[in-house]
């Protein structure tokens, strides 16, 4: 496959390109990303689904833009694909003829069963994992459904259900009494559907997540993998359909999605009603995505490897040079949670966390190596996007601030702590962090001591004298809570 890539998504409502370059097998990120709301269904509906010629040429010109933008980066593969604007087009031929003709750019105009697998293996391989869920992707002419259990699709589903399609043949005409019965008859092919759980994808569900977030000032700026009660927010839905222009805007709802977010309220109350959704997590990746994980993993059954995580070999692959030390210090803390966590009271799930950490604490050292930290803590705020939740991308990225330093600062607790875990579990994984660095300060090839638990105390037996490390450890702040227990480290 080739190192860069470039992905062309066209829909009903907007046309999308992104540019993916590739770190290693299966480690890639974003170089480019760019849309335009050309609007390629506007007036379909109401003309037998025959694509408009300003809505053609509005469409042509962003696909000529992106083909130049796709040459300046010199990606060797170029995969363009077509959803339900193009498909239910009679006409969709002279626009095909005249894009290839012109620009050279084929375009393979997919079904809707495909659309909905494509955004079910993106959402299977780059959300957490997720039991029993339906994702939802609401576009401008369909909305697509797939059901996924982990990295499974159990099921497709493609029905003819879109923002522009409804506010065309309804909205624009006052009829939300027939719109309701238009989306009520095509979900009945969700009869056989039993999940509580809708992982929103697309424009509508990003804006009712941005909504949200910025209500209840959510301390992070990332919609992907934002999950909250649906039923708490029931109410949101209700308000932008009864709604205003000025109170769209009360509700953060952007100006260029007005038109056309009252179609996708609509559609995705009445499906969250079917299903009595209880759970709604955001979804930040969709059918671009699918498109280039089927060509990634083509000969992996559209599925990572087990217990591979793309962004965290990413970071590993662009910014930590010395993989020896990173995995010497993940083996490390691992083997000191596993000894300390009955004596410490960790959950076990925090158990991955902490070692991620480990192994992407050399990362900001690539940037500057007296900002480490700092770095560090950025990289995995940006970069570690997909396969973790929200919370354990907070808890890493704060451990690596924090790591070598001093225990997390109450300011900084406080603005995450709808994210963090518990105080006193905070702190204790900061304290293994950073005890883990100072054992390894001697920067051994393979761990050259060993570690073990003797009446509560941490024995460290070495044959080496380990200065440079009781050095450090007459720095190192213990947790406050850790005092009662008595706990000591004592080397042999």
């Amino acid at each position: 496959m080739s190192k860069r890539t470039a992905i062309i998504d066209i829909g009903s409502n907007s046309v999308r390109m992104v540019i993916y370059e590739k770190t290693s097998r299966f480690a890639f990120h974003i170089i480019y990303e760019s849309k335009s709301k050309v609007r390629l269904s506007q007036h379909a509906y109401q003309n037998g689904n025959n694509l408009q010629e300003d809505a053609m040429n509005r469409a042509f010109n962003a696909l000529s833009d992106f083909v130049n933008i796709i040459a300046s980066f010199k990606a060797r593969k170029t995969l363009c694909v077509a959803t339900s604007a193009l498909r239910d087009a009679p006409n969709k031929k002279e626009f095909l003829h005249r894009v290839y003709n012109k620009l050279k750019l084929k375009i393979k105009i997919i079904d809707g069963q495909r659309e909905a697998y494509l955004g079910g293996i993106a959402c299977a391989n780059l959300l957490p994992p997720q039991e029993d869920a339906l994702c939802i992707d609401i576009g401008g002419g369909s909305t697509e459904f797939a059901f996924i259990n982990n990295k499974n699709i159990k099921q497709t589903i493609s029905l003819n259900l879109g923002t522009v399609r409804l506010k065309e043949l309804f909205f624009d005409k006052g009829d939300i009494k027939g719109a309701k019965k238009y989306i009520d008859d095509k979900l009945y092919e969700l009869n056989n559907i039993h999940t509580n759980k809708l992982i929103g994808v697309g424009g509508t569900s990003r804006a009712l997540s941005t909504s949200i977030m910025k209500q209840i000032d959510f301390p992070l700026k990332k919609l992907h993998a934002f999950e909250y009660n649906a039923k708490s927010y029931k109410h949101l839905i209700e308000n932008i359909l009864e709604a205003d222009e000025e109170e769209l805007k009360n509700l953060y709802i952007k100006a260029n999605r007005f038109d056309i977010i009252k179609p996708g309220a609509l559609i995705l109350q009445r499906v969250m009603k079917k299903l009595s959704t209880e759970i709604f997590v955001t979804s930040g990746v969709g059918v671009r995505e699918g498109v280039y994980l089927s060509d990634l993993l083509r000969n992996s059954k559209d599925r990572f490897p087990v217990n591979y995580n793309t962004s965290i070999r990413n970071i590993l692959d662009l910014h930590v040079k010395d993989r020896e030390y990173a995995n010497n210090l993940n083996k490390l803390v691992k083997n000191l949670f596993d000894l300390l966590k009955d004596e410490f009271d960790l959950d076990e799930r925090y158990r991955d966390d902490l070692a991620i950490s480990a192994k992407l604490y050399p990362s900001g050292g690539s940037i500057h190596q007296y900002a480490q930290n700092r770095h560090s803590y950025y990289l995995v705020q940006s970069e570690l996007e997909y396969g973790v939740t929200q919370k354990q991308m907070v808890l890493i990225s704060t451990l690596l601030r924090y790591a070598k330093r001093k225990l997390p600062s109450i300011a900084h607790v406080e603005e995450y702590k709808m994210l963090l875990p518990d105080l006193n579990a905070l702190n204790t994984l900061s304290y293994l962090l950073t005890l883990s660095i100072y054992l390894l300060n001697h920067r051994p090839r393979n761990i050259d001591f060993e570690c073990s638990i003797k009446d509560g105390n941490l024995m460290i037996k070495s044959a080496r004298e380990m200065y440079l490390c009781k050095e450090e450890l007459k720095e190192l702040k213990v947790p406050s809570h850790l005092f009662d227990k008595d706990f000591k480290i004592i080397f042999s």
